[in-house]
């Protein structure tokens, strides 16, 4: 009996608690895309790296730690693409509100997460949690 087993596509980066890491993530992703042959979706992927990775260092990471960044993607476009923050700070992800109040100035990363991503959720790891976003994309 045969079995129909594909390729699982991996690239993971780890990122110090700095405002640099952001863009580097986002520049860490941009590269994987490209080098997977994944053409669609590239700027709704990006800008929730950019959300996650800034959830991430705002509210994630403690002092002294960093948070990583998995990317996965099934070759031959069997499945979505999943990115994943890994932090390994305490606190838990809050629902994003469904409208911001006027002002303010947080509160809209994971609203655009959630409206951008086909879908997305929350776990656990000891230490922290990991934040998710999937994507159903094209890939060769």
């Amino acid at each position: 009996m045969e079995k129909n087993s594909q390729l699982r596509l991996f690239r993971e980066a780890f990122y110090r608690r700095e405002r640099r890491s952001v863009p580097a993530a986002r520049h860490f992703t941009a590269r994987a895309l490209r080098a997977w042959g994944v053409a669609d979706r590239q700027d709704e992927v990006l800008l929730c790296v950019s959300e996650l990775a800034t959830n991430a260092l705002l509210h994630g990471v403690p002092p002294g730690r960093g948070f990583r960044l998995h990317l996965t993607l099934d070759q031959g476009g069997g499945g979505p693409l999943r990115v994943e923050v890994h932090d390994s700070g305490g606190g838990n992800v809050r629902t994003p509100a469904p409208r911001p109040q006027g002002e303010d100035e947080g509160g809209r990363g994971l609203l655009l997460v959630a409206g951008l991503a086909d879908d997305w959720g929350v776990g656990r790891r000891d230490p922290g949690k990991v934040v998710w976003c999937e994507f159903a994309v094209s890939a060769p």
